[in-house]
């Protein structure tokens, strides 16, 4: 390792839908934290690593901050305060096209009791004109000392290297955290049941809210370098059910078609993956539940 290494730790914060988990993708190179146009996808810290020559930042992917409506809702927000005084740097990002909302004041004030540079990045400029630009930062300034202002399109990846570099620029010296070729924290099997999780979320649409969650049953090596793979979908409702599994199979069908895709790209190897949807009436609300499926309470 170099002399003068630079590293830390970074937080990704802001409402939900805003484009952390693009951006995370984006600045990591491959696919770690899902994607979907609705709200409250990211429900666990989701840890990104990203290793330079001589620096190595670990991006922290916080929960979606908004007002709690039920226990796991608690979790999530419990999860994202806790981890802000625990970072070198906080970006606090915003979606350009949405601009300042309720949700926003709730983190600035968070962001108040907070002891760590503030970064305000406005994702998505490639959804606004530029000369809506300026009376956005002129709104957001009144609100919080940021450290800078930079704005940035997650997708497109404009400005993205320069974000990178102010961040590398204020890194204290240390150590490499991970090994170089590692990209996240997490292990592969909270990575599949996400994957599996995202594509319930992409083709159901409407009618599955966050009602879900994915536990991985099983998942062995079988001789010739492939996967076997058996998960399972709880849901809240019997009607829910019925959905997930759609006409003669065909909805679960699909959900494991695409996710067996990226599970595939992510590992490398053939995939065998069996699904299965099972009723949990109200378990976003039970403790023990909570645990089970992973939101556990030595984490908040």
């Amino acid at each position: 390792m170099m002399e003068n290494f630079k590293s830390g730790f970074v937080a990704i914060i802001g409402r939900p839908n805003v484009g952390k988990s693009t951006f995370m993708n984006k600045v990591i190179g491959q696919k770690i934290a899902i994607m979907s146009d609705k709200a409250q996808t990211t429900r666990n810290k989701i840890q990104g690593v990203l290793t330079q020559d001589d620096a190595q930042i670990v991006f922290i992917d916080t929960p979606g901050i908004h007002k709690p409506k039920h226990r796991l809702g608690d979790f999530m927000v419990k999860t994202a305060e806790n981890t802000l005084n625990e970072v070198d740097s906080i970006l606090f990002m915003i979606n350009a096209k949405e601009g300042y909302g309720r949700g926003d004041q709730y983190i600035l004030d968070m962001l108040q009791n907070v002891n760590r540079p503030v970064y305000l990045v406005i994702n998505k400029i490639d959804l606004i004109h530029p000369d809506e630009l300026f009376p956005l930062i002129e709104q957001y300034k009144g609100k919080l000392e940021f450290e800078e202002v930079i704005p940035i399109s997650a997708l497109e990846g404009n400005n993205v290297t320069h974000l990178l570099d102010v961040l590398k620029g204020n890194l204290p010296e240390g150590p490499q955290y991970y090994p170089e070729d590692q990209v996240t924290d997490h292990p592969e099997r909270f990575i599949i049941t996400e994957l599996i999780r995202e594509k319930v979320l992409q083709l159901t649409r409407e009618e599955i809210p966050h009602s879900i969650a994915v536990v991985m049953e099983n998942m062995e090596e079988r001789d010739n370098n492939s996967l076997f793979i058996q998960a399972t979908i709880v849901t809240e409702r019997k009607t829910q059910k019925g959905i997930l599994i759609g006409k003669q199979g065909s909805m679960l069908k699909n959900i494991g078609k695409y996710a067996r895709q990226d599970i595939e790209a992510l590992l490398g190897s053939k995939v065998y993956l069996e699904l299965w949807v099972k009723v949990k009436i109200d378990w976003r609300n039970k403790q023990n539940q909570l645990h089970e499926y992973g939101f556990r309470s030595d984490e908040y």
